[in-house]
């Protein structure tokens, strides 16, 4: 029997789960079953069963793999001193999370952050995945507060403000979007990183009182 290639199987696991990420964002993950899944990527249940004890599997293996490609985005892009300024930081962590997932930004701009809600759903009820998002959102804070204080020194960012308060106020509003997107309809990145550089330029009146 010819021996199946690493390459092969990749892609066939790539394949699995970029047709359930689709169906979970479409329908969500409880109203989604194994029998869609099959459907969906057109493979026998011997095929996806290989790689997925079931849909339990399928959930934990899309979470952690968007929950991971966000976490290694930002570190990557916080190596550099000075980080990009906060908008172009941002864009470049969303649109290189967008690219992973490509079959659903496909089908619309809407499905990925339609994911996204059901990740931050899924792990409401799975202590295994909640732990996994603490971790996640711990180490993107830490990073945050590096950036910032990275700023900060740079003279880019004023300095009388915590370095956390910023991280956290940035994370939310990331989170915030990717919220609106799912709810309301999709919008480019750059309507995100063009209202903070309009945030960013506002004088403080404070500071002449």
């Amino acid at each position: 029997m010819a021996r199946v290639s690493q390459e092969h199987l990749d892609a066939r696991r790539r394949q699995i789960l970029d047709g359930a990420a689709r169906l979970f964002a479409r329908n969500g993950f409880h109203a989604t079953s194994m029998q869609d899944v099959l459907k969906e990527v057109d493979l026998s249940a011997g095929a996806v069963y290989r790689y997925f004890s079931g849909k339990d599997d399928l959930i934990a293996a899309i979470v952690k793999e968007v929950l991971g490609e966000i976490r290694a985005a930002f570190a990557d892009v916080t190596r550099q001193s000075p980080p990009p300024p906060p908008d172009l930081l941002v864009g470049l962590v969303l649109r290189r999370t967008l690219r992973v997932w490509a079959s659903l930004r496909a089908e619309g701009d809407s499905l990925f952050p339609r994911l996204i809600m059901q990740v931050w759903a899924e792990t409401v009820r799975n202590d295994e995945l909640a732990a996994i998002l603490t971790d996640v959102y711990v180490e993107l804070r830490e990073n945050w507060v590096l950036a910032v204080e990275a700023y900060q020194e740079a003279g880019m960012m004023r300095s009388d403000v915590p370095a956390e308060h910023v991280a956290r106020t940035m994370i939310a509003t990331v989170q915030g979007f990717i919220a609106q997107q799912a709810l309301f309809g999709g919008a480019p990145v750059e309507v995100l990183q063009d209202g903070l550089r309009g945030l960013m330029s506002m004088p403080d009146e404070r500071q002449g009182a």
